[in-house]
């Protein structure tokens, strides 16, 4: 049975990770015969958003790992005590937990930093040849580490202009991409996939994520 690492960011849409993304991900796995080892950085949100009004929550701190114990049911590990010897593919559903609690992406743009244990384990899974998926908004994050790295690639954020130059500023290579498809860069075994950069219904973002993990486990 392969084991594949989801990196969480928290639980949701707006401070966390989205959860229609990581369940969808979590579910395909699982059909799929596959173990989802879930897992997520040990610290502090950026910050707490309602998502009944959209705005910050002003005074209130939650923990990234507590967060995304919600989607795991609990089950999900501190992301420095992972290794690549323990998993055989890297997730990362999106939500702007990706880009706030993962990195800093939402607010420095290809200037931004990548926690360093995420960082780590992108680096770890992608010279061991490991497959990593991308979804949503998290693309991002692996374009940053990729990028610093000097090592060529191809993801997709789907088709928005800024998003993909900021991508590009950071190094990658962006291919734009229909909602229900992916991107593949097979001689890295890297795949992503638009979802809610997208997404109008969760069978949307269903689709693309499904054709994701589908051509992830393929690669292992």
């Amino acid at each position: 049975m392969a084991k594949v690492g989801v990196v969480l960011s928290g639980c949701g849409v707006y401070d966390g990770s989205e959860i229609h993304e990581a369940v969808i991900t979590l579910l395909a796995l699982d059909r799929a015969g596959a173990e989802a080892v879930c897992m997520a950085p040990d610290m502090e949100q950026m910050h707490v958003v309602n998502h009944l009004t959209g705005e910050p929550a002003e005074g209130e701190k939650r923990n990234v790992l507590v967060e995304s114990a919600r989607i795991a049911r609990g089950a999900v590990k501190n992301v420095k005590d992972v290794n690549v010897s323990d998993i055989d593919a890297l997730f990362f559903p999106g939500g702007f937990g990706a880009a706030k609690n993962l990195c800093d992406f939402a607010v420095k743009g290809p200037d931004c930093d990548i926690h360093p244990e995420v960082a780590r384990l992108v680096r770890e899974v992608v010279k061991a040849k490991k497959p990593l998926a991308a979804i949503c908004i998290a693309p991002a994050l692996v374009s940053k580490v990729l990028g610093n790295d000097k090592l060529a690639h191809k993801l997709t954020i789907g088709s928005d202009k800024d998003t993909a130059s900021a991508l590009e500023a950071m190094g990658s290579t962006h291919e734009a991409c229909p909602v229900n498809e992916f991107v593949i860069d097979r001689e890295n075994k890297i795949v992503s996939t638009p979802a809610y950069m997208l997404a109008g219904r969760i069978s949307e973002a269903a689709e693309g994520i499904e054709k994701t993990v589908k051509a992830v486990l393929e690669l292992i």
